[in-house]
């Protein structure tokens, strides 16, 4: 009997498949469950303006300023930017299909390639990331908060501890705004994409004319060349890669939402890459023309707006908060607070989920990270994507060359089903994990390999995606073409399939 139904670009359960395994809490809540096909309201321009508010932010900023301290001039750094976010929006891509086609967060696709209990290991280790992303960009937003407060406070930076009150202040707005779940994510970045568009553009019009041009930045020669500038372009591609290597696991948590592939792909594709680039360019093209115009670099943002009148000061301030909000709520917060609610469907909801991501953040000390850009891009940006590129290699080969994009929607929610595998735990897929790990591990142990080290998301990917591939062929949980159509009908073009539901909280 069919269980679920294909209308266009999206496949969703039935009406008495819902009633079925509803009941069943330690998989299904309203935040984990699929959504219906009237629930996949999302244009690619929503899409776009989400990409265009996590870019436009005080990391990218840093990111090629990082670049350029290192010895790179300021094309081969907006270059540099634009390959690896090329680059890593390819798995993207491939994930968004899944997340798009079948309606499910990542917590549940996960359940796909590890198992029921098994989802558990990718979907933390996605959770730890994501909330030290959460601290850094609290730290970004908290410097920023506390030298705004500096200017217009009087006596502010005399009190004790201000910094450590603003950064509190800042951590406790990004809870609460994340709190509100990920419909209102989706809101603020609709509002907070032009915004941000606009303020970027207004602030490169703005140095390019108070300058005369963009000085000696734009014009400095690189300090590095040969294979001194293949050996830091290498790691800082896969530095960039890392930058968006979390989005590439739980992408789906905002692709279900899309109305067609198409959409969600183009809205990404043309948002991205180019709004990463763009933003980079115009932090180096500014910071040129602070050397002109000041007679010394300013890589923070901050720092050169508090060379404003008090009232640009605030206007620019709120802009940087906003940013930094967008960011940590759009990218930050939906994995963590997914992952913590896939482990207690029934007493974990989104908002607890969001709070706890923003504890799990205070202790991944951002301010140890950010202390140095060696920390930031090599340390911070290379550990974890070496951490997470197997998991993207073991999704991308499950869903595209084990599957070849069929399943079973409903036994993604059933106990002891066919994606139970072993009491819950994919072997395989545990196996493929640390192949790709210990790929990376050997250029830590053998100097002459240390490239798989420092491009280990790279290789810990291909890596996981080919054991992977090899160990589930035969695999009996992939379901055959005519097992596919049996448990799939085709909706007729008007019909809405699924129950309504309160999307206030759906995730």
């Amino acid at each position: 009997m069919a269980t679920q139904v294909a209308s266009g670009d999206v496949v969703a359960l039935t009406d008495s498949a819902i009633a079925s395994v509803s009941g069943n809490r330690a998989l299904w809540n309203e935040d984990l469950r699929p959504c219906t096909t009237e629930e996949h309201t999302w244009p690619g321009v929503k899409f776009a303006s989400l990409w265009i508010g996590m870019s436009i932010c005080l990391p990218t900023y840093s990111m090629a300023s990082g670049m350029i301290a290192l010895g790179m001039n300021w094309w081969e750094s907006v270059l540099t930017i634009l390959v690896g976010s090329l680059i890593v929006l390819i798995p993207i891509l491939l994930v968004s299909h899944a997340g798009t086609k079948f309606g499910i967060p990542y917590p549940v696709f996960a359940r796909l390639w590890f198992g029921s209990r098994g989802a558990h290991i990718p979907a933390l280790a996605r959770a730890v990331i994501a909330a030290g992303w959460f601290g850094i960009n609290c730290w970004f937003g908290g410097l920023a908060l506390d030298a705004i407060l500096g200017r217009i406070v009087p006596g502010w930076e005399a009190i004790a501890w201000h910094l450590g009150i603003s950064f509190t202040v800042f951590w406790l707005i990004n809870v609460a705004v994340a709190t509100r779940g990920p419909q209102a994510i989706g809101k603020l970045a609709v509002f907070a994409a032009p915004t941000l568009a606009v303020s970027a553009i207004v602030l490169l019009v703005w140095a390019g004319a108070s300058a005369g041009g963009f000085g000696t930045i734009l014009s400095a020669p690189a300090k590095i060349h040969g294979l001194a500038f293949w050996a830091t372009f290498y790691p800082s591609v896969i530095g960039v890669i890392a930058f968006w290597a979390t989005l590439a696991l739980n992408i789906p948590d905002y692709t279900r939402y899309a109305k067609t592939q198409k959409g969600q792909t183009m809205g990404q594709f043309l948002s991205m890459p180019l709004t990463m680039a763009l933003f980079s360019f115009i932090g180096i093209a500014v910071t040129s023309a602070t050397v002109i115009l000041y007679g010394q670099p300013l890589w923070n943002p901050v720092d050169l707006i508090l060379k404003f009148p008090t009232f640009i000061v605030v206007i620019a301030g709120i802009v940087v908060i906003l940013s930094s909000v967008t960011i940590n709520v759009g990218a930050n917060v939906m994995a963590p607070a997914r992952a913590f609610e896939n482990l207690s469907p029934r007493r974990i909801n989104f908002a607890l989920g969001a709070i706890m991501a923003g504890v799990l953040a205070l202790a991944m000390q951002p301010w140890y990270v950010m202390a140095q850009f060696s920390n930031y891009i090599f340390t911070w940006l290379g550990t974890y994507g070496v951490l997470l590129g197997p998991f993207d290699g073991i999704a991308i080969a499950d869903y595209w060359l084990v599957r070849s994009r069929r399943l079973d929607l409903l036994q993604l929610y059933t106990m002891d089903g066919r994606y139970d595998y072993s009491r819950g735990f994919n072997l395989k897929a545990v196996y493929a994990l640390l192949i790709g790990w210990g790929i990376a591990l050997l250029g830590l142990v053998i100097p002459p390999l240390y490239f798989l080290w420092s491009g280990g998301w790279l290789f810990g990917l291909l890596g996981g995606m080919f054991s992977y591939w090899l160990m589930m062929k035969g695999e009996k949980s992939v379901l055959s073409d005519r097992e596919y159509e049996a448990l799939t009908m085709q909706a007729a073009p008007a019909l809405a399939v699924g129950a309504k539901a309160d999307t206030s909280t759906l995730g």
